[in-house]
């Protein structure tokens, strides 16, 4: 069911319906995929994204703080890059960071698993 409901939130951004917000630490882990295959997808679907947020002093800072409340440091700089793009939603299949991130203040970002997305949306 997490799969379909990646396909449906993706096809909603395929069809305008759907910001898709990149940033460089996405960039930097797509780049660290041993797999030829999914590394090119993902590098593709970057190239696509109607936004792309650098590092920058805030995310950084904001990703520090995420880090000193427990959550790892590559998923802390993902966050606080959403956070700091004004992002409506945070989707991730990690349900181990789900669960702290939910425990962080996000505002104004609010942080989904794909099923809890999808349902959002209405798919």
């Amino acid at each position: 069911m997490e799969a379909e409901a990646v396909l449906g939130i993706i096809k909603l951004w395929e069809l305008g319906q759907l910001e898709l917000i990149a940033s460089q630490s996405l960039l930097f882990e797509a780049n660290q995929n041993t797999n030829p295959v999914r590394r090119s997808y993902i590098l593709e679907i970057l190239q696509k994204v109607d936004q792309f947020i650098d590092l920058s002093d805030q995310v950084e800072n904001r990703s520090r703080k995420f880090v000193d409340m427990g959550v790892k440091p590559m998923d802390s700089l993902h966050l606080a890059s959403a956070i700091e793009a004004k992002a409506d939603y945070f989707c991730t299949c990690d349900d181990r960071f789900l669960k702290k991130a939910k425990l962080l203040d996000t505002e104004p970002t609010k942080v989904l698993s794909p099923l809890e997305l999808a349902l959002e949306l209405n798919l």
